[in-house]
């Protein structure tokens, strides 16, 4: 790709800001990627800027196009975001946690005024499936990390809820008489359906993720972790049963890092929302099982969703989103 064709087109970049890396993607005038750049994550306002502004830079330089051809940039970030003026709070993964902090206009100014957007990182992950998996109608992008949250993609619009908590499932209880949650309530879901929980639950042994050592260890017959590896996937499958009933998504997309299992954790959970609908005439007719899906190995739909919504955000707005601070 030259400066002069990318610099014609559309091209954008879509960035995944998590607690450990910034991935960014280069997606052309057909939402192709063309490039990808991966750099650790610094914590706190500055540092977070300025690792998202390294991986456009190494982007643009890659594709040699200068930055302020981008038609614009779109920032996927944890925490409660306003998409209207970029706005991050409860980023506590970021080092951004006390006061708001006004995201994308920083970043704007560090890159010359090319637009920004930022917005939840599940949303633009829901998606970003929706793109790399073709599907159509509404979708749930279930989250298996170090917590559990949803983002929602409802009638072809994200759902983000009055105060951007929409998809915060995590935080229903599953177990009222559970361990506490940091969040204050006992026994929410994500002390069961995480990778976090999975992990405290089968600690790591051979270097491995501990999910992947799990299920292993499952498959070749180990007693307990077939105890524990069921009792993860029926949490996981009343996270899904969750999302179909409160939502009635045709397609509930895992992701996340315990995802990478890949088949064994689908038919794991696929499992539990059977056995969870046996004895429910009205859950077998939901056929819940059938809408689980898993995210492709490898493929970043976090970064290359808030590549397309930032490029949807122009064209719909006819302005750049989120000016520059004069």
């Amino acid at each position: 790709m030259t400066a002069r064709s990318a610099g014609e087109g559309r091209c954008t970049v879509g960035l995944d800001v998590g607690g450990t890396k910034v991935l960014g993607v280069l997606l052309d005038d057909a939402a192709t990627v063309r490039a990808s750049v991966r750099v650790p994550s610094r914590p706190g306002t500055e540092g977070v800027v300025g690792a998202a502004a390294e991986v456009v830079t190494q982007l643009c330089r890659t594709a040699g196009l200068p930055p302020g051809e981008l038609a614009g940039v779109g920032a996927g970030v944890p925490g409660l975001v306003d998409p209207l003026t970029g706005e991050v709070s409860h980023a506590v993964n970021l080092g951004i946690a006390d006061e708001p902090v006004a995201l994308a206009p920083l970043l704007a100014d560090r890159l010359g005024g090319v637009p920004v957007t930022v917005e939840n990182d599940l949303n633009v992950a829901a998606v970003g499936a929706a793109r790399v998996l073709g599907l159509r109608g509404d979708l749930a992008f279930l989250s298996l990390g170090t917590g559990v949250a949803a983002g929602l993609l409802l009638g072809g619009e994200l759902r983000r809820g009055h105060r951007g908590g929409a998809g915060e499932i995590g935080h229903i209880p599953y177990d009222p008489a559970g361990p506490r949650c940091p969040c204050g309530q006992r026994g929410c879901l994500e002390l069961y359906a995480s990778g976090a929980a999975l992990g405290a639950a089968w600690p790591g042994r051979t270097g491995r993720p501990a999910a992947v050592e799990l299920f292993a260890a499952a498959a070749g017959g180990d007693a307990a972790a077939v105890r524990v590896r069921d009792a993860f996937a029926g949490a996981v499958a009343a996270a899904v049963r969750l999302l179909v009933l409160t939502c009635d998504v045709e397609h509930v997309v895992l992701g996340g890092g315990v995802a990478e299992v890949g088949t064994p954790l689908m038919a794991a959970v696929a499992h539990q929302c059977r056995r969870q609908a046996a004895g429910s005439p009205f859950l077998d007719s939901l056929r819940i099982a059938d809408r689980v899906q898993l995210v492709p190995a490898g493929v970043p739909v976090a970064p290359i969703g808030a590549a397309l919504a930032v490029r949807d955000r122009v064209a719909a707005d006819g302005r750049r989103p989120v000016p520059a601070p004069s």
